[in-house]
């Protein structure tokens, strides 16, 4: 699949003082001259900082550190986990369709995307605030079917609880991560109450930095 950068890109890209921070200690990891090895956390910690990778995040990267331009554009084009275009400011929901997803549902729930935040993968919804992507096995399929968000995953969903989620992002809630039936991991469906435990809003990490 071609991966090309968008057609709008914003005029300069900087690391915020915290990030800038912690890439110079990535570079502290390799031995001198290596430091091209940091080319894919530095590329992440951009997406995390702006939701994205745009052309001057890539620019930035490459003379951060000291590598071609197109060394870092190759690494960005070929890594589909790098959004290459604008994505949702509230959420960018990644479906999994993967079969044990597929086999447990995910299809409805990218109807439910089609039908609520876009047509379209990659695309913003009406107001910007949310888009989504199908993806690739996200490692979850015990709890299938899985979207992420950010770094958090949700887990046996069925079109109610994704109803649910989508509509408590767009009332700015943060929906605490984890699975929609009571699992406290994978276990058996059937031991939820025995190995459940209460959970709670602050342990989702990645709605709140979306917000920023």
């Amino acid at each position: 699949m071609l991966r090309r950068l968008s057609e709008n890109q914003p005029e300069e890209f900087s690391f915020s003082k915290t990030n800038l921070k912690w890439a110079k200690a990535q570079l502290k990891k390799y031995p001198k001259g290596r430091q091209a090895s940091a080319v894919i956390p530095l590329l992440w910690k951009a997406q995390e900082q702006e939701g994205w990778v745009s052309k001057p995040a890539i620019e930035f990267v490459a003379n951060f550190l000291d590598m071609p331009e197109i060394r870092v554009l190759e690494v960005a084009t070929f890594y589909f986990m790098f959004h290459l275009k604008p994505v949702g400011s509230k959420a960018h929901f990644q479906v999994c369709g993967t079969t044990p997803c597929m086999l447990r549902g995910s299809e409805s729930l990218i109807d439910i995307c089609k039908a609520r935040i876009n047509g379209k993968q990659h695309a913003p919804s009406a107001d910007g605030s949310m888009s989504w992507e199908e993806v690739e096995c996200l490692g979850g399929c015990a709890n299938a079917p899985v979207v992420q968000i950010g770094s958090d995953y949700f887990e046996d969903l069925d079109k109610d609880s994704f109803e649910k989620l989508i509509s408590d992002v767009e009332a700015d809630k943060s929906p605490v991560p984890g699975s929609r039936i009571g699992r406290f991991s994978s276990e058996p469906s059937n031991m939820t109450k025995k190995y459940s435990r209460k959970k709670s809003s602050s342990e989702n990490a990645s709605i709140e930095r979306y917000r920023g």
